[in-house]
């Protein structure tokens, strides 16, 4: 796949690819407000995370560069009681400088076309809205890809001095939403 005019590689993560990956979030979790960690965790507890992702059956997704990580994104279960288990959100986040480039909508691709063939049924989003305008670029990319905006949780979060409200958006994975499941389905 192209993203101006240079190959991106979107691939498994790798235990390789972790100080990256690190260095990444590291970024949005000091300066931006895409996630409401105050501390950035250590590449070591990145790789703790990575690991709980996959051993769910959940994919973690980098996407490569000219030559560097471009970005990574992953899926993981939505919450932790039995009756959510054909739920789960993803996250994606994009080294700096490579907004625009389409990279963001190459690795929502891959991540949805992985979790399309797996048991799961809803996929969610839990996107930052800092004001009025809310988070535009990300926003934009879920509803390109059928995510429907499913409510607003007003000041859940507070982080570089102020509050921050979240949107939630949703879109449905194979079958059809409220489709029965199959007797003796999981």
């Amino acid at each position: 796949m192209q993203a101006a005019d240079a190959p991106v590689i979107v691939r498994d993560a790798t235990d390789a690819d972790l100080p990256a990956i690190q260095a990444i979030y590291a970024h949005y979790v000091l300066h931006e407000l895409a996630t409401f960690e105050l501390e950035p965790p250590s590449a070591a507890d990145m790789a703790a995370r990575r690991s709980a992702v996959l051993q769910a059956g959940l994919p973690w997704l980098v996407a490569e560069h000219a030559g560097a990580l471009a970005g990574y994104c992953y899926a993981t279960p939505y919450r932790p009681r039995p009756a959510y288990r054909h739920t789960i959100e993803e996250s994606v986040y994009l080294a700096r400088g490579s907004g625009g480039l389409g990279i963001g909508s190459l690795l929502m691709q891959a991540l949805l076309e992985r979790c399309e063939r797996g048991p799961w049924r809803q996929m969610l989003a839990v996107i930052a809205m800092p004001d009025e305008t809310g988070n535009a670029a990300s926003m934009a990319l879920h509803r390109k890809f059928g995510f429907e905006r499913a409510g607003v949780l007003k000041h859940v979060g507070y982080k570089h001095g102020r509050w921050i409200d979240t949107v939630l958006m949703q879109r449905p994975l194979g079958l059809e939403p409220g489709a029965a499941m199959a007797p003796g389905a999981a």
